[in-house]
């Protein structure tokens, strides 16, 4: 059975300054190194072990994976350039405070983040999905059994994790927060109710 696992990156200079990062490709914080290692030595305590580990493009995401490999003695992480974080368009480097002020009515309050909808040259959440399930589909055409795990961002993570459970964009940015370094299971055994593996409590965008 194929095993789907799905890693956000430890927090990056942007998550702690407040700033809306997209696909700014801003390094990881000290804060951010000590949260990847800890998920990866979560996962060598929990004894899961993957045949192979994908790469969003971004240095954030593939210093996390390659963190979780070094410590799981795999070999570096292959770059799959489809788990990139969403484009943001003209709200690349804003501060998160101006989210209501540059957006409204397009948006999406949750407990934890404004998701805002449709700002000028951003990916809209639908096409998100579409990304998201070529992701899948490639990971399928490639591997038929084993662990996989992908290290992406918060946005694309949760979309992957839409597309894979079939689940309304909508309802999947409002059930949970995908924070740093924390861990999904995508697989038949898990429902979408029970796919946090690791949940780490804190909000960092």
């Amino acid at each position: 059975m194929l095993r789907i696992y799905l890693a956000r990156h430890g927090q990056d200079e942007d998550n702690a300054n407040g700033i809306l990062n997209g696909r700014r490709d801003m390094p990881l914080t000290d804060k951010g190194v000590a949260q990847a290692n800890d998920v990866a030595q979560k996962i060598v305590a929990t004894d899961i072990r993957f045949s192979h580990i994908y790469a969003s493009p971004l240095k954030r995401a593939y210093r996390t994976a390659e963190i979780i490999a070094e410590a799981l003695h795999m070999p570096r992480p292959n770059v799959l350039p489809d788990l990139v974080e969403r484009d943001f368009g003209v709200m690349s480097g804003q501060p998160q405070s101006k989210i209501l002020e540059l957006c409204s009515p397009d948006i999406l309050p949750t407990e934890t983040i404004t998701y805002f909808l449709k700002p000028e040259g951003a990916e809209t959440f639908p096409q998100l999905i579409q990304r998201a399930s070529r992701v899948l589909d490639e990971i399928r055409k490639r591997h038929s059994d084993g662990n996989i795990l992908l290290v992406t961002h918060g946005d694309f993570g949760k979309m992957v994790y839409a597309a894979y459970y079939h689940l309304d964009w909508k309802d999947v940015l409002q059930m949970f927060h995908f924070g740093n370094s924390e861990l999904l299971e995508l697989s038949a055994n898990s429902g979408p109710e029970e796919t946090h593996v690791f949940k780490i409590p804190q909000h960092n965008s």
